[in-house]
């Protein structure tokens, strides 16, 4: 069975949080940057649409499906000019970057009574 997305190289989520220097506790997701979302997104989609046009079935298939599928997203990325996803830098988790937010509000709040 294939390791990873296929849009990552091969990479799975442990390694690549290690590649990104991602605390081990912060999902990897939550990490990710728009463009990263949105290859995954793409990836996503499309190999929903191939498993119901092409009728896939079983566990195994459908992950080779994904994994098949985020391997022709990657060569696209490659063609275009892109960064490969592995080599995208981290961002801030967006669970702390909505905590900081929520701690501003609340303070913003307080200053106002």
């Amino acid at each position: 069975m294939p390791s990873g997305s296929g849009t990552t190289g091969g990479l799975g989520r442990d390694e690549l949080k290690r590649r990104k220097n991602i605390p081990e506790n912060e999902d990897l997701l939550d990490c990710m940057g728009r463009t990263e979302l949105a290859a995954n997104e793409f990836r996503i989609t499309q190999a929903e649409e191939k498993l119901r046009l092409e009728n896939i079935q079983g566990e195994t298939k459908a992950i080779r499906t994904h994994y098949d599928v985020g391997v022709k997203v990657r060569t696209t990325i490659r063609q275009i000019g892109g960064t490969m996803p592995e080599n995208l830098a981290a961002e801030g988790s967006i669970k702390r970057l909505a905590a900081k937010r929520d701690r501003e509000r609340r303070k913003q709040l307080k200053g106002k009574k």
